[in-house]
């Protein structure tokens, strides 16, 4: 865990200033927000983790599902400070063994998220986590897929929402914040 007043304090300019937009990726006419300067720079990506753990605050939290794949990179360190269990959501047929699965329509195009049988227990409480809110198509499936195991969905945090897109719109019954607005 982190010690007391260890969190940075989020600097959201220095946050923004560490996302770079990659034109027609990954198709024409999709402007593909990447989070590598962010990773790389050690203080915007501790920054980064810090704010994502803000928003959770002092809610109890069993496990943390990490949305493929960047909010993998988010999700497991959030995961290590609030001492939960690490679940990945991952595409359809990336994980070994029985998995569940739900299908859900991104904004160019459709896919199908898995999580393992079993890694979530019936009334685990859950925080669901991705990089970025688009759409919100991902993310209220993964939060469908993890009431179906019977998981309790507190809460989705993202480190940025496309607000052009309103994906706020489709988790309107959820808790859910971003840190930037883009």
């Amino acid at each position: 865990m982190w010690a007391e007043g260890a969190i940075p304090e989020v600097d959201l300019e220095l946050l923004g200033s560490r996302i770079r937009d990659i034109p027609d990726h990954p198709k024409p006419g999709i402007v593909y927000k990447d989070i590598t300067p962010l990773l790389l720079d050690p203080v915007a990506f501790r920054m980064a983790i810090g704010g994502l753990l803000l928003q959770i605050g002092d809610d109890a939290i069993d496990k943390v599902v990490g949305i493929e794949a960047r909010g993998f990179i988010l999700a497991a360190p959030l995961a290590y400070q609030l001492g939960a269990g690490f679940i990945p959501a991952r595409k359809a047929g990336k994980l070994p063994g029985n998995s569940q699965g739900v299908a859900y329509e991104l904004e160019y195009g459709a896919e199908t998220l898995e999580i393992h049988d079993g890694a979530i227990a019936p009334g685990d409480r859950v925080w669901i986590v991705d990089d970025v809110l688009a759409t919100g198509g991902t993310a209220a499936a993964t939060a469908s897929l993890v009431r179906g195991f019977g998981g309790e969905v507190v809460g989705l945090g993202f480190l940025m929402a496309l607000g052009f897109l309103d994906g706020a719109a489709q988790l309107v019954d959820l808790r859910h914040a971003s840190l930037l607005t883009v």
